[in-house]
This record gives structure tokens, sequence and C-alpha cells, in this order.
């Protein structure tokens, strides 16, 4: 695994490595208010990146496109905003953040679905 699809997979193992480390805190402290941000930050950051990094892997033709770029820093980018904003929000702060960053993850999403429909294979004879 090399490119893109190593940016993905590597900084999924981060996230999963800070999602459990926000669990363990979560545990220690007995406060789980926090659990919607955990969750995201797992599901989002450790799933969804993950699989991106399996997809560039499997498909090398879409890992070597400037999209695929692209899409490894808005991917990245809707991380960094929703998990903390998810936090403000739950703590009354500002929604601002978490808004941000569902938007900024579902931008990353729809170009996600254009690589891949970008690069279909001609099915088999």
């Amino acid at each position: 695994m090399r490119g893109v699809a190593l940016w993905f997979f590597a900084s999924a193992i981060v996230y999963v490595m800070a999602g459990m480390m926000f669990g363990i805190w979560m545990a220690a402290s007995h406060d789980h208010g926090l659990a919607p941000a955990h969750g995201h930050l797992n599901l989002i950051g450790w799933v969804t990146m993950a699989l991106f990094g399996i997809y560039y892997h499997l498909v090398p033709s879409a890992a070597e496109s400037r999209l695929a770029t692209l899409h490894f820093a808005i991917a990245t980018l809707g991380v960094w905003l929703i998990v903390p904003g998810i936090t403000l929000a739950i703590r009354g702060t500002t929604e601002i953040l978490a808004i941000l960053g569902a938007f900024t993850t579902l931008t990353s999403m729809v170009l996600f679905l254009v690589i891949v429909l970008r690069n279909q294979r001609p099915a088999l004879a």
C-alpha cells in the first residue's frame, strides 16, 4: 500500500487510536456525554477513512488522480471539523463546526462517488 491509499489507511489508524483514548477517558471519568463525538470519530475517522484506503489500494488508477488527493484533504478536514464540532454542540457552545463538518464530510462522500463512477471497469463478457 502506498500513496493516497496509505494516507487514508494510516490516518484511519491514528483516528481509531484517538477514538480508543477518547473512550477510555469517558469510561475513566464516568461521563459518557460526549459519546456521539466518540462515535463519529470512530465511524468517520476509522471506518470510513479505512474503507477509502482499501478502495484506493484495490483501484490504483483511482488513487493516481488529483481528485484522490483532493478527496483525502476534504475527508480529513471533515473529520477535523465534525468531531470537535459535535463536542462543542453537545456542550452548548456552538453548532457551526458540526454543521461545517457535516457538509464537508458529505462533500467528501459525493466526491468519492464521482471517483468510483469514473473508475468503473467494463464488465467481463
